[in-house]
């Protein structure tokens, strides 16, 4: 039995209008063994192509009388640089066969939506093309060409490398971190991840400690002892001068960060919805191979960032999703996506549902005193899973601080520079447009010393002032609030 392609099997083509674009389509048919019949009205041109063994004849593609001539042909590619003799052939083989595939040649935006109009299944413009290949490109040499810069400062290490991220650090933060820790593990670079402040919410210590992730705290290491110093995804802990006393090397994040100091080497893509996205990338680029545990973190990192694809998610995101996807450890993804809530959790949750106070689709509550304060971003997120509610904040005070979450679903909000057009002059805010919180001394707050005999009084002086600040800078005015019943 042959293995060869017989004339039963193949589509058949017609390529009307062979100029640059359309001999370059019949050659590529051609080595794949397609049946191609080619019309073209310039005769020097047509005897060119026989001489080349491919099947030409002349004819304008105007002419009404070539349909027949092209009746036993599945597909028809309408190829000329003359846009107007492409509506005409359109127009002529959609009134003598409707059923034959269509791709046209248009010049512009204008003359392609004419193209589709006329009845064509395919328009395509060389010039749009010509820009997204050149634009893909562009693309693959900068990423290239960014590889070699961030490999360059890795190498330039001494002794060991400091990968920053923010306080309190989230999925995103932490995955982009051990990520680039790999990469410099890769080019035989020690490298240690170092976060401020608490890995608080319970699924973010879930996500650490089911994947083993080593993480250091700031407070038990000298950052003067290392050599080179990374800040990745810490944009949204505002101005790090605080935290680095010194120069930075490398950023890395998807939002605009401002330094102190110039980096050596920046690679900010506020077009990407995570930073785990932009160190996939340059995984690929290197060509390594990923322990499990990293792969499956980067993936978190994106889904979590990206509210399991349903918020800002672009094609990066996507690929890089996908390229991660085989690697990672999905049983263990599931764990983390479905922490056990601990009971100081469900008793901050069950207080915050007494106290809540609804204002159309905008709730606010208070907590009251709390021991665990990353319980309150676990009680913002389960109170935004109630009916007609868009944003929730909810508020609690714990040692000396009034500690503050809040989540919005609400496409009209960002809730992140709500949270800072209320108390950005008295507290340190952060987020973005879903996600944010807010830490408040509470002293500056109320002018009042803690003590035990005042907790009331300090309860009640925080609950009207930040709800009344809340709803304010949410739009919300007017007392006709309620408890939601």
């Amino acid at each position: 039995m042959s293995s060869g392609i017989t004339t039963a099997t193949m589509s058949s083509y017609a390529i009307l209008g062979c100029g640059s674009v359309g001999h370059a389509v019949a050659e590529e048919l051609e080595r794949e063994g397609k049946d191609v019949l080619i019309l073209d009205r310039d005769e020097s041109r047509v005897e060119a192509l026989r001489d080349q063994d491919l099947n030409a004849e002349t004819a304008d593609i105007r002419d009404e009388s070539i349909v027949d001539n092209l009746a036993d042909r599945d597909v028809v590619l309408i190829l000329s640089s003359d846009v107007s003799a492409n509506e005409v052939a359109v127009e002529n083989l959609q009134a003598h066969n409707e059923d034959q595939f269509i791709v046209a040649r248009a010049s512009d935006p204008v003359s392609a939506d004419d193209l589709s109009e006329l009845g064509a299944n395919v328009v395509i413009n060389p010039s749009a093309v010509i820009a997204d290949s050149a634009l893909r490109a562009l693309e693959t040499g900068e990423l290239e060409h960014k590889a070699r810069q961030l490999a360059a400062v890795i190498d330039a290490t001494d002794e060991r490398m400091a990968i920053l991220i923010h306080r309190g650090p989230d999925p995103d933060s932490i995955a982009s971190a051990v990520a680039l820790q790999a990469i410099a593990a890769n080019r035989d670079v020690e490298a240690d991840v170092i976060y401020e402040g608490e890995i608080g919410h319970h699924e973010n210590r879930a996500f650490v400690n089911l994947l083993g992730l080593e993480l250091v705290s700031s407070q038990s290491v000298d950052l003067a002892e290392y050599d080179t110093t990374a800040l990745v995804d810490y944009a949204k802990s505002g101005d790090p001068s605080a935290y680095v006393d010194g120069k930075i090397d490398i950023v890395i994040d998807h939002y605009e960060v401002e330094t102190e100091a110039e980096a050596e080497f920046t690679d900010v893509r506020p077009n990407v919805s995570a930073t785990s996205t932009i160190l996939t990338k340059y995984v690929q680029e290197y060509d390594l191979s990923l322990e499990q545990e990293v792969a499956t973190a980067l993936l978190y990192g994106i889904r979590a960032e990206t509210l399991d694809f349903k918020r800002d998610t672009t094609p990066a995101d996507l690929t890089a999703a996908a390229y991660l996807y085989p690697f990672a450890d999905h049983d263990t993804l599931e764990q983390v996506e479905s922490p056990s809530m601990s009971p100081e959790t469900l008793d901050v949750l069950a207080e915050a549902i007494r106290n809540r106070e609804v204002r159309g689709s905008h709730l606010v509550s208070n907590a009251g005193f709390i021991r665990d304060r990353e319980a309150l971003t676990q009680a913002a997120q389960q109170l935004l899973n109630l009916e007609g509610i868009t944003t929730t904040a909810v508020f609690a005070i714990a040692d000396d601080t009034i500690y503050l979450a809040a989540r919005s679903k609400d496409i009209r909000m960002n809730i992140g520079n709500v949270l800072a057009e209320a108390f950005s002059d008295i507290g340190d805010t952060a987020g973005h447009s879903t996600d944010a919180s807010v830490e408040i001394p509470l002293g500056i707050f109320t002018g009042i010393e803690t003590d035990d005999g005042n907790r009331d009084t300090l309860l009640e002086l925080t609950e009207e002032a930040v709800r009344t600040k809340l709803f304010e800078a949410m739009g919300v005015e007017g007392s006709d609030g309620s408890n939601g019943n």
